[in-house]
Parts: structure tokens; C-alpha cells; sequence
């Protein structure tokens, strides 16, 4: 019975990015023709230098045992090396943890840091399990919200305002998931200034789309401003970049008392991560970026498909995504109309409805925070974009 369970488990909910993948599944296996934009997923195979790592550490039968619970020493090293590389941050082995995908990785972290009633400060729209996920430490989100006109980028005086005696953490998300925003150089610089006025408030800074970005300078990340390293913890992982989602092999690099604490929930609740994908990492961390660029290059070219079609639909108010592989268009002018006999009052029912009658699986904004939006993946082939957005226009015209 219900009332038997936690309010700890009861005061969190499904995920709806998750819940429209199995309604889209349903729909599916009962024979309809369901093109699913609801789930963040890449449509690539892992690249092939990447299976023939996990083959040849199957061949070499060394590794199908426990490993540290914190990951493969060699990984570990790889690891600090690609943050080098790419990120222009310094982190020893020691401040690095492993985990069962970046999912496993945030709890760990909001686990290490949250006691009961504490503060945690999250941009909106978000990335849908950051608010459940601190609903389950018992912490208070502190929604910082943001608008499309602006890029639905966080300002220093917003950031400033939401920080009180009560703040522990403030999660940032760059490329955002679910916007596509991407902050430069100089907007990160700006709430650097912020942030390092109040050293005890930590930054979780998932940077898991970070090589998905369509400009021509890399992501910046947080914890290379040398004032407010010691506040980060810098979140990544394969899942995105390198199709490698079911493989689920994700990381961060953290002060050491904070990974310390990380190694010590974890190996209290699953110990280490897949053997054999631990060592498919390596390979993939070693590798240039340039080795996936295809994928990225594609990614690009389904966007600027995206935006073309979205210019034919009327009612959708949309910007410019510079990464990730998601457009969050503003529905709200449907708001209030019949549409195919059914007024809409929120992006839940609009997304229900086209589900319903065009089998296009998004996910309502509410899920992120904002229920004027609809977030649609573009992580799909341009054939069935094509054939999405037809039917979209089609639909909503």
C-alpha cells in the first residue's frame, strides 16, 4: 500500500522523460508508427575503436572481476589526462570516482553534500532528475528562472540574489539539456565573480554534452577558473558523446574529500562500475575528439534541419541551440485554443495530444521546469525528422 512507503519515496515522481520512452515503446509494439524525439539518446553505435577495446579486454580474460570501487587506476589516469587536454584542469586520481553513468554520479555528489533543509540552487528549465534528486536528500531546490530571449542563460545579479546562509550547491548544466545553451567564456567569468565570494557553496558542473557544441570554441569549464576550483565538482561521462548510453560509464573530478566520500556511498551501494566497459573507456578517453566528429557534424546538420522546419509550423517561438542535441520550442500560444477539439491548458496536454495523433513523442516542459515549452530531440535520423516535423506541421497548422 502506498501509505507504507517512505516520504522520502513518495515526495519524488517519475521521470517523464522516461515515462513518454515506454508510452512511446507501448504505442510501438502495438503496431503504430511511433518516431520517438522524447529521449536523449544518440541513434550511433559506439565507434568501432571503441567495441574492438571491450572485445579484446573480453579476449585477454583479465578483467571480469571487482575492480576498485572508484575505477581502474589506468582509467583513472586516462581521465585526468583528457581533463587536462580538454578542459585545462589539473585532477589527480585520487580526486577522480567512476560510476554506474552520470546519474549515479550526481547522487553520489548531492549524497556527499546535502543534510536536510539545505539549499540547492538550479538554473530552469533544467535537466528533469536534478530537482528529484535533491527532493530526496530532503534539500529545498532554489529555482533561478530564466527566459528565451536571454537564451535562457543565468545572470550574476539573479545568481547573487538566490544565494543565502542556507545555499550548499548551486547545479549548472553546460551545454544544457534541456535549451542546448552553451555559456562562454565571459558569462562563466561573470558568475565566477559571484561565486567565489562564498567559498562554502560547492558548483556541480555536468559538462556531459561537452563536445556537442556547434561553435567554434570549446566549452569552458568551471573548475579552470582557478578561484572557484576548489568549490567544483566537474561531471562527465561517455553516454552522449560517444553513444555509449547502455554502457553507463560515468565520472567526476572533485576535490578529494569530496570524492572520498563519493568511493564511500558507492561502495555501500552498487561498488564498481562494468568491468569491461571501464576498459572501453580508457580507449575512448584517449582517443582525439576528432575521432567523433562525425557524429557531431551530423548532430549539426539534423539541428539546422530542425530550425527549417520549425520556421513552417506556426505558434512555435524558438532560439538557437548551440549544443546537446535538443530544441525547447515556447508553445504557450496554444494556450487556451481548440485544438482538434481540445482546448490546451499546458504542455502536458499538448504533448499527450500529439502523441495521440501524430505518434511524435516529446516531452512537456513542465517536466523541466517550464510549462510554456516543449523539449524535442533531434538525436534521431533526418529521415525521421523529416517525416516528424511533416506531420507536426501538418498537425498543428
Amino acid at each position: 500500500m502506498k501509505n507504507r512507503l517512505s516520504h522520502r519515496s513518495q515526495n519524488i515522481s517519475y521521470s517523464q522523460t522516461i515515462e513518454m520512452a515506454a508510452k512511446s515503446r507501448h504505442l510501438k509494439n502495438k503496431g503504430y508508427d511511433v518516431i520517438n524525439l522524447s529521449i536523449g539518446e544518440p541513434d550511433f553505435s559506439p565507434p568501432k575503436f571503441i567495441l574492438n577495446a571491450a572485445k579484446k579486454a573480453i579476449d585477454e580474460n583479465m578483467f571480469h572481476h571487482y575492480t576498485p570501487v572508484s575505477g581502474y587506476m589506468d582509467l583513472k589516469e586516462a581521465i585526468c589526462k583528457k581533463f587536462y587536454r580538454d578542459n585545462k584542469i589539473e585532477y589527480k586520481p585520487s580526486q577522480i570516482v567512476v560510476s554506474t553513468g552520470a546519474k549515479q554520479s550526481i547522487i553520489n555528489v548531492l549524497l556527499s553534500l546535502l543534510n536536510k533543509n539545505d539549499d540547492v540552487i538550479i538554473p530552469s528549465p533544467y535537466w528533469v532528475s536534478y530537482l528529484q534528486m535533491v527532493k530526496l536528500c530532503e534539500s529545498n531546490p532554489v529555482i533561478i528562472s530564466t527566459k528565451i530571449d536571454n537564451n535562457f542563460k543565468i545572470d550574476p545579479k539573479q545568481l547573487e540574489k538566490s544565494i543565502t546562509s542556507k545555499t550548499r550547491l548551486i547545479i549548472f548544466n553546460n551545454p544544457c539539456n534541456p535549451t542546448g545553451s552553451v555559456y562562454n567564456y565571459q558569462e562563466l567569468s561573470t558568475l565566477v565573480n559571484v561565486l567565489k565570494k562564498y567559498p562554502k557553496v560547492m558548483i556541480l558542473s555536468d559538462e556531459i554534452y561537452e563536445y556537442i557544441s556547434y561553435s567554434i570554441n570549446s566549452v569552458t569549464s568551471i573548475a579552470s577558473f582557478s578561484d572557484v576550483y576548489d568549490q567544483v565538482i566537474t561531471l562527465n561521462g561517455l553516454s552522449k558523446s560517444f553513444a555509449m548510453t547502455g554502457w553507463r560509464i560515468g565520472y567526476i573530478g572533485a576535490p578529494e574529500w569530496v570524492a572520498k566520500s563519493c568511493d564511500k556511498i558507492q561502495g555501500q551501494m552498487t561498488s564498481c562500475t562494468n568491468s569491461i566497459a571501464q576498459r572501453a573507456a580508457i580507449a575512448a578517453l584517449e582517443s582525439s575528439p576528432d575521432r567523433i566528429k562525425y557524429m557531431i557534424n551530423s548532430f549539426r546538420k539534423r539541428r539546422d534541419l530542425v530550425l527549417n522546419m520549425m520556421n513552417e509550423i506556426n505558434g512555435f517561438q524558438f532560439n538557437i541551440p548551440d549544443g546537446a542535441f535538443y530544441i525547447f520550442p515556447k508553445i504557450s500560444s496554444f494556450f487556451g485554443k481548440n485544438l482538434h477539439g481540445k482546448v490546451i491548458k499546458n504542455s502536458d496536454q499538448l504533448s499527450e495530444l500529439i502523441l495521440d495523433n501524430t505518434y511524435i513523442s516529446t516531452v512537456s516542459g513542465s517536466a523541466f521546469g517550464n510549462d510554456e515549452y516543449l523539449r524535442i530531440s533531434y538525436a534521431s535520423s533526418e529521415s525521421k525528422i523529416i517525416e516528424a516535423f511533416t506531420r507536426l506541421k501538418h498537425f498543428l497548422n
